[in-house]
C-alpha cells in the first residue's frame, strides 16, 4: 500500500526519512496511527545485530557499556549493562513545571519513533513497536515542559516519555492521569525490559525542542495568515492605499515573500469599495500600512526558514553514539540542538514582528487623532471608552514578547562536570515561540476586533470585499459589534484560539 494510500485511511508512516510536519500534525491532532515498513525494521533489526556483535567481541562502546557524560571512561560489567539502561531513565526523569499538552508529547513521541526507524541507534524492534503502540492506543506520558538544556538531547523531558515504556513515571489514558504500569496495562500493552544502549537510544535526541517547534511553526503558519487578514480589514476600516502593493513596484526589490503577501492582500481586497489609490485620499500611508509587504513578508521568510530546518530534524538520527551501516560505533554530536535553537529564536523575532505591527495599526484604528473615527472606537465616547484599554491589553503583550524574543540561543551552562561544556538551549527557545506565537494571536484578534468596530461605526459592510466581507462575519460570531460597553476578554481569546487553529486559506 502507498504512503498516499495509508495517510488517506488515518495512518502514518514512520520510515526515518519522509515524515514533515503535516504528517505530524494528523497524529498529534487529529490521532492518526503510525506504523513502520518492513524495510525500516529491517535496519532496526541490522543495527540492533551491530550492538549484540560489539557486546559478544567484548568491545568498550560508549553508552553500551560505559557510564555516560563525564562518567564515560567507567567500563560496566557486562551483568549490569541493563541495569545500566534502566538507572539512566530513573536519573534523567527530573523535569520540572506543567506537563507539556498531549499534542506535543503526541509528536514528540512520533518524532522519536520515526528517528529510531532510521536504523542507525541500535534499538530493539520490540521496544520501537511499543513505542508505536503507545502512540496508537493513546498511552500519553506526563512530560513536564522545563528541565532540558538540549545538548545531550533532550534528556529530561524524552526520559519522562521512555520510564512509562519499562512501567514507571505517569501516563494519561483516556482522560486519567496513571501510573505508567497501570496505563499500559488498561491499553494492553505490557513494559519491555531494556537491553545495551536502549535507555541512551530513546533518549539521546532533540524530540522535545523539535515537537513544540513543530507544533509552534504549523501555528505560526495559521498567525501569518490571520495577520495578512488583519491588515486587510484595518486597510478597508482606514480607506488604506493599494498603491504601495503593486506588484511592479514590489519587483524592484525581489524577495519572494514581499509578492507573495502583497498579491494575497491585493485577491483579499478584490472588489472593495473603501480601498484608495495613490493621491485619492491621500498621498501615502503611514509605515504600518505601507510597509506590510516588507513586515509580514520578512516574517514569512523566517518561517521559511524554520520550516527547512525542521524538515531535516524530523528525519535525522540524533542520537549518541551513532551505529553506523559498515558496523562501527562513533560517539559525535547530533543530539546537539543548536540548529534548532538558532531556528526557535528566528521563528520567535519573525512572530513577534506581526504583533509589533499589528498593535501600531491597532494604534491607528483607536485613535482619533490618526483615524478621523470616533475616539477608541465608541459609540458614546466620554460616556462608553470603547476599545481603549484593548490597545493596552495588545501593547502589553507585545511587550512580553520583546522578553521572550531575547535569543535563548546564545545562553550557556555547562553541565556534566563540564564534559558538556556548550548547550543550545533550544527547548526554552521553542517554547518561548508558542508563547510568542500565542500572545501574537492575541494581538492581531484585537486589531480584528477594532477593525470590526471600526467598519461597524462606519456602517461600510456593503462596501468590503467578498472576501474580507467573509471573514469579518467569523470575527463577529465570536465577538459582535459593541453597541455600548461590554466585556470583551473572553471573545479576545476565543477569536486568537480560533486564529491559531483555523487555516484562513481553507
Amino acid at each position: 500500500m502507498s504512503t498516499r494510500e495509508l495517510t488517506e485511511l488515518g495512518i502514518v508512516e514512520l520510515d526515518g526519512y519522509t515524515l514533515n510536519r503535516s504528517l505530524i500534525q494528523d497524529v498529534a491532532d487529529h490521532r492518526a496511527k503510525v506504523v513502520i515498513p518492513e524495510g525500516s525494521l529491517e535496519r532496526v533489526r541490522a543495527s540492533r545485530a551491530r550492538i549484540e556483535k560489539q557486546i559478544k567481541d567484548g568491545k568498550v562502546v560508549y553508552g553500551v557499556n560505559t557510564g555516560f557524560g563525564k562518567l564515560s571512561d567507567i567500563e560496566i560489567e557486562k551483568d549490569d549493562i541493563a541495569k545500566l539502561q534502566l538507572n539512566l531513565l530513573r536519573a534523567d526523569v527530573v523535569g520540572v513545571g506543567e506537563p507539556l499538552p498531549t499534542v506535543v508529547v503526541r509528536a514528540m513521541m512520533t518524532m522519536r519513533a520515526n528517528a529510531l526507524a532510521k536504523g542507525f541507534s541500535g534499538i530493539r524492534e520490540e521496544t520501537l513497536n511499543l513505542l508505536v503502540d503507545m502512540i496508537n492506543e493513546g498511552v500519553h506520558p506526563i512530560v513536564p515542559c522545563k528541565g532540558s538544556v538540549g545538548a545531550s538531547g533532550d534528556l529530561a523531558p524524552l526520559s519522562h516519555v521512555a520510564i512509562v515504556l519499562v512501567g514507571e513515571g505517569k501516563a494519561e489514558y483516556k482522560g486519567e492521569v496513571l501510573p505508567g504500569a497501570e496505563a499500559l496495562k488498561r491499553a494492553g500493552l505490557k513494559p519491555v525490559s531494556l537491553e545495551a544502549k536502549e535507555g541512551l537510544a530513546l533518549i539521546n535526541g532533540t524530540q522535545a525542542m523539535s515537537s513544540v517547534g513543530v507544533i509552534a511553526l504549523n501555528e505560526a503558519e495559521r498567525l501569518g495568515l490571520a495577520a495578512d487578514m488583519a491588515a486587510c480589514l484595518t486597510m478597508e476600516a482606514l480607506q488604506g492605499i493599494i498603491t504601495a502593493f503593486d506588484s511592479e513596484l514590489l519587483a524592484v526589490r525581489p524577495h519572494p515573500e514581499l509578492e507573495f503577501v502583497a498579491s494575497r492582500m491585493r485577491n483579499w481586497l478584490e472588489g472593495s469599495k473603501r480601498i484608495t489609490h495613490q493621491g485619492e485620499v491621500r498621498v501615502q500611508d503611514a509605515y504600518s500600512i505601507r510597509c506590510i509587504p516588507q513586515v509580514h513578508g520578512a516574517s514569512w521568510q523566517a518561517l521559511n526558514y524554520v520550516d527547512e530546518r525542521l524538515k531535516v530534524e524530523m528525519n535525522s538520527a540524533t542520537d549518541n553514539p551513532i551505529v553506523l551501516e559498515s558496523g562501527e560505533i562513533i560517539s559525535g554530536g547530533h543530539f546537539h540542538g543548536q540548529p534548532i535553537a538558532l531556528s526557535m529564536d528566528f521563528l520567535k523575532v519573525g512572530a513577534a514582528e506581526w504583533a509589533n505591527i499589528s498593535e501600531r495599526r491597532t494604534e491607528r484604528l483607536v485613535n482619533p487623532q490618526l483615524s478621523g473615527l470616533s475616539p477608541f472606537l465608541a459609540p458614546d465616547p466620554g460616556l462608553e471608552t470603547g476599545l481603549m484599554v484593548a490597545q493596552y491589553a495588545a501593547a502589553s503583550l507585545v511587550s512580553e514578547n520583546k522578553v521572550l524574543a531575547h535569543p535563548a540561543s546564545v545562553d550557556s551552562i555547562p553541565t556534566s562536570a563540564n564534559q558538556e561544556d556548550h548547550v543550545s538551549m533550544g527547548t526554552i527557545a521553542s517554547r518561548q515561540a508558542r508563547d510568542i506565537i500565542h500572545n501574537s494571536a492575541r494581538v492581531i484578534a484585537v486589531e480584528m476586533i477594532c477593525a470590526s468596530q471600526a467598519i461597524y461605526l462606519e456602517k461600510a459592510e456593503n462596501q468590503l470585499a467578498p472576501a474580507t466581507r467573509n471573514y469579518l462575519e467569523k470575527i463577529r460570531e465570536i465577538c459582535p459589534p459593541l453597541e455600548t460597553d461590554r466585556a470583551i476578554s473572553d471573545q479576545m481569546e476565543e477569536l486568537a484560539q480560533f486564529i491559531l487553529r483555523e487555516d484562513i486559506l481553507k
